[in-house]
């Protein structure tokens, strides 16, 4: 993904790096010790996404930081430049990244690719006779190994350069990775083999060894190791396959978020529609989206109504209806009717581009356990490397064979490899985040995966998180011989005429249960009060019980006890009379999400206490949090308050998630253990928020959670078997226990498994 370099007078610059040469773990934490050395640098180099972040200050160049890389031993290049707008080049949705900046390894027109291919395709054709004709004794015809010989070399020299070449130019920096230990173990194996097929008994005509899992005491000259020369380079060769292939499958979420947008745009310009690319549309352009189009940039529509598929985005299957001053996101899909839309944001300030920011952000970042594996594959290949030369120097101390030592040091060599630990992060990070985006949960970062991990207690915001943040119309009393449908269609006429968002919830709840509403004539407000007017020859009042009685229409006791209760509760009473007659009374409220009871009993289910927290008063509160089931609830709070009944519960011991919307909720967001922002809300809550949920559904604070906390149990099982399969491993080698061969595959297969695991998290679903 295209990233800026950050020159902001004053600030703390940040460019992204795409590294190329690493080929493992040990690799990038050489180019972050490397570029840390500067001063006032700070660099986190990705082993899985191959990128490095690095904060840097003013009098530093960028092109200082490519060089450092350069003298590490690696290559890396700076973001490029995005064109100017002039140049009809990324300034629209064209421009949320492009999908060929991150790496694709199985794609065969990847050079990089390819050649990996074709060495793997080269050396599984070369190495299988080899190790058939080392393994199986009925195989070994006369001079058979020097058929294996003619075999293994092409396999050793050409398959395995690139091991070669990375660890020669490893070795003259003065450093060892994981390339270092398999140029040592392949070319040990082959130096030992030749040596023995020309100045040993291994030449000889007749020549027969059997294949064993252990270490047998033989004598020098007559033992070779072609297979494991060969055989090894295969596995590797095939474990950097497929594990390039994985990640490209882990990263397969990011990219399809960055090719959502549309490629073209129909643009309205002087009256008449012109295609052009949507790369090229400014803020202000009006543009048409016909049915099963795609949206090509955020913006307002202006004409026409439809309904518009947004589950590419947030995860939600079931179309929102839009009209005339109606917001949408580009990307969605017009799946109704002809809308003209105004851009209201192009290019990377869109939802599209910041949510692909996001996720690549969080896939960039380091969690704290994954800086101790980087720490440990630091110093894991100078160790192993010493470990292997004191295993063969035991072997030989200890009266072992040269070929016994020589086998088990060769295994040391290979078994150690430090590839998984350092997948084990990145790959669960990769999968994780992107599988978020598809379901519309942004994860800034992974050390947030560690807070889901701890939180015991869940803060709501009321409005606009637990209800829909708008007054609707609830409830319906009317006097004795009073019909229900004629007192709707009066109030809600009357009160259509009306701005007021009152009045307009009552007029949308009549409209919803009557169908079209009559005119109305002689409108006029009483100011505080409420309204008056003539709908179908009948004069109406509507607003607060005093306006009726000043003209001497008082509520009957029956409705009197309605406005009440409806106070009582916190809800808004709308008193309506008619022909001289208090007649109905109209109850308007914040109404519940109809999924926020359902989110809360999942919120408990995953051991968290639940607690409401709102700015209104005890009644409303206490109402709306035994509607969804809440027990504990903080109200009347103003919202500089909320930061502090944050940290009250913080001081009593709690770990605090806390989910809102809006601008009031932004600091006490940033004050939460875990910050959960609804990404219907504000950009200041989104920014103050560790995750974003793009639905304006509760149930998706319940998916994020259970996504993170999924995310953090994968990277701390990637962590175990890699830490596990080394401890166990190395013994086993340095005691002459396991075919130097078999080593390299169990090496190749624990980088594979890890990232194997990390891919489960695709299947990661929904709790509805």
């Amino acid at each position: 993904m295209t990233s800026h370099v950050d020159t902001r007078p004053g600030a703390a610059h940040e460019v992204e790096l795409a590294i190329s040469g690493m080929t493992c773990a040990s690799c990038a934490n050489r180019i972050e010790r490397k570029l840390n050395k500067l001063d006032g640098v700070t660099a986190s180099v990705n082993y899985a996404t191959e990128k490095a972040t690095v904060s840097y200050p003013a009098d530093v160049e960028p092109e200082r930081l490519v060089a450092e890389v350069a003298a590490a031993g690696y290559a890396a290049t700076l973001p490029r430049p995005e064109p100017p707008a002039d140049q009809g080049d990324g300034q629209g949705t064209g421009d949320v990244g492009d999908a060929s900046d991150i790496s694709d390894a199985s794609d065969t027109s990847d050079p990089a690719a390819r050649s990996l291919r074709q060495r793997l395709i080269g050396s599984v054709v070369l190495s299988v006779p080899v190790i058939a004709l080392a393994m199986v004794p009925a195989f070994q015809f006369t001079y058979w190994q020097w058929i294996s010989l003619t075999l293994a070399a092409p396999v050793v020299v050409w398959a395995g350069w690139p091991f070669h070449r990375a660890a020669w130019t490893n070795l003259r920096h003065g450093a060892a990775t994981m390339d270092t230990l398999i140029s040592m173990g392949t070319l040990a194996a082959f130096g030992w083999s030749l040596y023995a097929l020309l100045f040993g008994t291994a030449g000889m005509p007749g020549m027969t060894h059997p294949f064993e899992f252990t270490v047998e005491r033989v004598a020098a000259g007559s033992a070779i190791y072609l297979e494991v020369a060969a055989g090894v380079t295969t596995f590797i060769l095939a474990g950097r396959f497929f594990e390039a292939r994985s990640k490209r499958r882990a990263g397969a979420a990011l990219r399809a978020l960055l090719e959502l947008g549309a490629k073209d745009v129909t643009v309205l310009r002087d009256g008449r529609e012109r295609r052009i690319p949507a790369d090229r549309l400014v803020v202000g352009d009006e543009f048409v989206v016909r049915p099963g189009e795609k949206i090509a940039t955020d913006g307002v529509v202006v004409d026409g109504g439809s309904a518009v598929d947004v589950s590419m985005l947030t995860g939600e299957s079931v179309p929102v209806e839009v009209g005339p001053g109606d917001t949408v996101v580009g990307a969605t899909v017009n799946a109704g009717g002809r809308l003209v839309v105004r851009a209201t944001r192009v290019g990377s300030d869109t939802q599209l581009a910041q949510m692909a920011r996001l996720v690549e952000r969080a896939q960039a970042g380091k969690a704290a356990v994954q800086r101790l594996a980087d720490r440990i594959s630091g110093v894991f290949v100078p160790v192993v490397i010493a470990l292997a030369l004191g295993t063969l120097v035991f072997w030989l101390v200890t009266g072992g064979s040269a070929a016994a030592a020589f086998t088990a040091a060769v295994a040391v060599l290979i078994i150690a490899c430090p590839c998984a630990l350092g997948l084990a992060t990145p790959t669960a990070l990769m999968v994780g985040t992107g599988r978020g985006a598809q379901l519309g949960i942004l994860i800034k970062g992974p050390e947030v995966l560690e807070s889901t991990r701890r939180v015991d207690t869940v803060v709501l915001d009321k409005t606009g998180t637990v209800t829909t943040g708008r007054m609707a119309l609830v409830d319906v009393h009317v006097a004795e011989g009073t019909d229900t449908t004629e007192a709707l269609r009066l109030a809600g006429a009357l009160e259509d005429a009306s701005e007021h968002p009152i009045a307009q919830a009552i007029a949308a709840g009549a409209r919803d249960r009557v169908g079209d509403l009559p005119a109305v004539g002689e409108f006029a407000n009483e100011e505080g009060l409420g309204v008056r007017g003539v709908v179908e020859g009948r004069a109406v009042l509507a607003g607060r019980p005093r306006l009726l009685q000043q003209w001497s229409q008082p509520l009957p006791p029956d409705l009197a006890e309605a406005v009440d209760a409806a106070h009582a509760e916190g809800r808004t009473a709308v008193a309506v009379a008619w022909d001289g007659q208090a007649r109905a009374v109209l109850v308007v409220a914040d109404t519940v999400k109809p999924t926020s009871a359902d989110a809360v009993a999942r919120l408990r289910g995953l051991g968290l206490t639940p607690v409401l927290l709102t700015g209104d008063n005890e009644a409303v509160a206490r109402a709306v949090a035994a509607e969804v089931g809440i027990d504990e609830v903080i109200a009347e709070v103003l919202p500089e308050d909320k930061v502090d009944a944050v940290r009250r519960l913080q001081a009593d011991g709690k770990v605090v998630a806390m989910v809102g919307d809006g601008v009031n909720d932004a600091a006490a967001l940033a004050q939460a253990d875990l910050g959960l922002a609804m990404g219907t809300g504000t950009d200041v809550a989104i920014e103050a928020g560790d995750l974003t949920l793009v639905r304006g559904d509760l149930r998706a604070a319940v998916d994020a959670i259970r996504l993170s906390r999924r995310t953090l149990r994968t990277i701390k099982g990637n962590l175990f078997w890699a830490f596990a399969y080394n401890v166990a491993a190395l013994p086993l080698a340095a005691a002459g226990l396991l075919n130097p061969m078999i080593a390299g595959a169990a090496m190749a297969l624990s980088s594979v498994f890890v990232v194997t695991n990390s891919l489960r998290l695709r299947r990661f679903r929904t709790a509805v």
